[in-house]
């Protein structure tokens, strides 16, 4: 199979996310890094890209130069991995799509709805993938959970409860530290810092593993610390489309977690809970019986899961190599595209721009409710109203 051309906007030296998409994209063989623009510095950037492999005349200042340098080449890229700061993402990825380019942005898609009912008319109209990277959705025991629970092995979903808790934030010395301000300062984040900055991953964890998507919710968020205008904590009440209803706890002040991404699912035949931590483990349990832990790689997982599984049973896989299994989707996607062909069902679980969408209208919807004493709100965007 012929490897694909990728580009990388963004995540430059210290970058935190970076890494794991360049190892992501790199680990299977399928993509290879061609062209970058990875830093606000122009220079910074151009040498950066060139110390990683990148020839001169593909490493670029900016992204402006990066899309008008690949837009007319013979062999321009086929991927582009949108990782600026959330609120350059809507700017960058419109501009490459409408040049019929694939994009892969990070999280949040954008910083409003309307520009995300945009993006979504914009991939639809030009037939052009937009991908977003809820990476965690890469994990083979997540994928999994949707396949019991697609499959029935819960029954009738009754509930769901998604953490995604840390306490890296809780020092209130930290105010200044220009890596934790941004992320509660409006002009910077947006409405919302926390539930946009990680609630959102256990949100779309939740309605993937469900098949379901949020209709209304109801919030409460606090700042806890002095000088924050925006949230460090929430809670979330959900109410899906398939009936199932949810709670979400979402924290940057939990001090001893470190990661905290949870998920359990409930239903009338039993429950399963994965958390990010130990993520070769599900476990498994049919009402009035015991615990089982399901284990990653054992023999009769889900397609879906054994597609995802990387390495044998006992050995741990982790963050990157689920972001890859994002990026074996996408290429998957792009060859069938090329090839004229259905792509594979098992690949075919990549979050895309309607994701995204839906995101950023529970952080807007969440961000009213809250303002509401925790008044029920409708979570749809518009557009799928």
């Amino acid at each position: 199979m012929k490897k694909l051309k990728w580009g990388m906007i963004g995540g430059g030296e210290g970058s935190q996310i970076g890494p794991a998409h360049r190892l992501g994209a790199g680990l299977d063989g399928y993509f290879s890094f061609e062209a970058g623009a990875l830093d606000a510095n122009p220079e910074a950037g151009r040498a950066y890209a060139q110390r990683l492999g990148i020839s001169a005349d593909r490493a670029y200042g900016d992204w402006r130069e990066m899309l008008e340098g690949e837009r007319n080449r013979d062999d321009r890229i086929d991927l582009v991995t949108v990782a600026t700061p959330n609120a350059t993402h809507f700017e960058i990825t419109k501009a490459f799509l409408e040049a019929g380019f694939h994009v892969l942005c990070e999280k949040p898609m954008t910083m409003t709805v309307e520009e995300g009912e945009e993006i979504v008319r914009i991939s639809r109209a030009t037939g052009r993938i937009c991908a977003v990277n809820y990476g965690y959705s890469g994990y083979s025991l997540v994928r999994h959970m949707r396949a019991m629970v697609a499959r029935g092995d819960l029954g009738d979903i009754r509930m769901v409860m998604a953490e995604f808790s840390h306490g890296h934030h809780a020092n209130a010395a930290d105010m200044d530290n220009p890596r934790v301000r941004w992320r509660y300062d409006p002009a910077q984040a947006g409405v919302s810092a926390q539930f946009a900055d990680c609630g959102i991953h256990a949100l779309h964890m939740a309605s993937f593993v469900l098949g379901q998507e949020v209709t209304t919710l109801s919030s409460d968020f606090v700042a806890t610390i002095e000088g924050r205008t925006l949230e460090d904590d929430a809670m979330v009440n959900l109410r899906f489309d398939g009936g199932a209803a949810g709670r979400l706890w979402t924290s940057s002040i939990a001090v001893g977690r470190m990661h905290g991404l949870t998920l359990q699912v409930f239903g009338s035949k039993g429950g399963v809970r994965w958390a990010q931590e130990q993520p070769n483990q599900l476990i498994w349990t049919p009402v009035a019986g015991r615990n089982q832990i399901i284990e990653r790689g054992e023999a009769g997982l889900s397609p879906e899961a054994d597609r995802a599984s990387r390495v044998t049973m006992g050995h741990a896989e982790g963050m990157p190599l689920a972001f890859a299994n994002i990026y074996s989707d996408l290429a998957e996607a792009i060859h069938a595209e090329k090839e004229g062909r259905e792509m594979d069902p098992a690949a075919n679980l990549f979050p895309k721009a309607e994701d995204g969408l839906r995101s950023m209208a529970a952080v807007h919807a969440a961000v009213d409710s809250s303002k509401k004493q925790g008044a029920w709100v409708d979570a749809r965007p518009p557009m799928f109203r």
